[in-house]
């Protein structure tokens, strides 16, 4: 059986995370039931995990990970890149710049249904982007 396993690094803090962050998650939690519905027939075994972050580590937050891999590492002419973002400022007391997620020109700072279902249709080699 194969695996995919998709993981959601994110700042949470009070319990509360950034606009962006919800937003990706919103997407990740629709992709994964997809992936879920349409790659279990063919064996292969999907995983999700959500991984709450500290202000330390806001460098890693709203990144999306497949089998280890970073979604701009799976996903070809992507990359990662920052800019600012005013509700994680808010919650952290402080100007912060955020992870987000360049591809085709594009620069998403909530990332789309639709890239993270190409990633994990990449990775999993079980259903069509």
């Amino acid at each position: 059986m194969k695996k995919l396993m998709i993981e959601w690094p994110h700042l949470e803090k009070d319990k509360q995370t950034c606009l962006r962050c919800a937003e990706t998650g919103k997407e990740i939690s629709v992709v994964v039931e997809e992936i879920v519905e349409s790659c279990a027939p063919t064996g292969v075994h999907d995983e999700f995990k959500e991984t709450k972050l500290g202000e330390e580590d806001i460098s890693k937050s709203n990144s999306i990970l497949f089998n280890g891999a970073p979604i701009e590492e799976v996903l070809p002419n992507a990359w990662a890149s920052t800019n600012h973002c005013g509700s994680c400022s808010k919650l952290t007391g402080k100007e912060t710049y955020c992870r987000t997620v360049e591809y085709d020109g594009e620069t998403y700072a909530a990332i789309p249904g639709s890239l993270i279902r190409k990633a994990a249709c990449s990775v999993a080699k079980c259903c069509d982007a």
